[in-house]
């Protein structure tokens, strides 16, 4: 019951949904795998994504980990089913929960998925989005300059702005009254695609609706935490501790993370 449940993702993108998963579940505690040496995973063929995700599933197994959420579309795309299959906790990944998002706030049914290479590839987000409605038209777009600008750290200012402009402008002749922010990276520079896109598009990210995946899962299996103290979270990253810290310590709102370098 008072284990932690473990989030993996790429780099710093899946802090956007420990983030709602802290809010909507306050004292269960979060152990964060942040592959950060190998992103972004977008280019990456299926066999390494599979084989990244996996060791950072195994390094949270050793942990107890009591449930595992894959808090990157690209991992989820590749490697849900094989985690579902293959591990003894419940998995959740985040595709499902953003196409969710999305059906429930369009109402011209014409909905843009932005995401990496691989997500747009493998096509997760049109099988989910039509597996709710068939209705559903699908604009996919590659933003391959997105991931490695936020992992950058330098993703305020006019810089940013002009790059996330110059990776929209394919949409500037679309109809289209829904965003699907398809990586858990985009939120965090969400500011600006809103303002690309325009007040009139809803732009929507799949962190609240996993965190409230998650917290139905806890609550059907009775295995919410009921520990009376604050939890310890901890965020391991394979790649650089500062960057990490100063990116999480501003999504998060925090200077007190315990933050760790992990080697897999």
């Amino acid at each position: 019951m008072n284990a932690p449940i473990g989030v993996i993702d790429s780099g710093v993108g899946g802090l956007t949904v420990a983030k709602q998963m802290m809010k909507l579940l306050p004292k269960e505690t979060i152990y964060y795998i942040g592959d950060t040496a190998r992103c972004p995973y977008g280019p990456r063929n299926r066999r390494e994504v599979l084989h990244f995700t996996w060791q950072m599933a195994k390094a949270l197994e050793k942990m107890n980990i009591k449930m595992l959420v894959v808090a990157c579309n690209t991992a989820t795309a590749v490697a849900l089913e094989s985690l579902q299959k293959h591990l003894s906790i419940p998995v959740v990944g985040v595709i499902n929960a953003g196409a969710r998002a999305a059906e429930k706030k369009t109402k011209s049914n014409e909905i843009v998925v932005l995401a990496t290479e691989g997500t747009i590839k493998s096509g997760a987000y049109e099988n989910a989005l039509l597996s709710l409605s068939t209705k559903a038209k699908i604009i996919p777009l590659a933003c391959p300059t997105f991931v490695p600008l936020v992992e950058s750290g330098e993703y305020e200012g006019q810089f940013a702005f002009d790059l996330v402009a110059k990776g929209l402008k394919p949409l500037a002749d679309k109809k289209f009254d829904t965003v699907i922010l398809g990586c858990t990276h985009y939120p965090i520079i969400q500011h600006h695609i809103e303002k690309v896109v325009g007040s009139q598009v809803a732009v929507l990210s799949s962190a609240e609706e996993t965190a409230k995946e998650v917290k139905d899962i806890l609550e059907y299996n009775r295995e919410l935490s009921t520990s009376k103290s604050n939890p310890h979270h901890v965020f391991f990253a394979t790649g650089s501790v500062p960057i990490f810290r100063m990116i999480a310590n501003n999504w998060l709102e925090s200077k007190e993370l315990d933050i760790r370098r992990i080697d897999l």
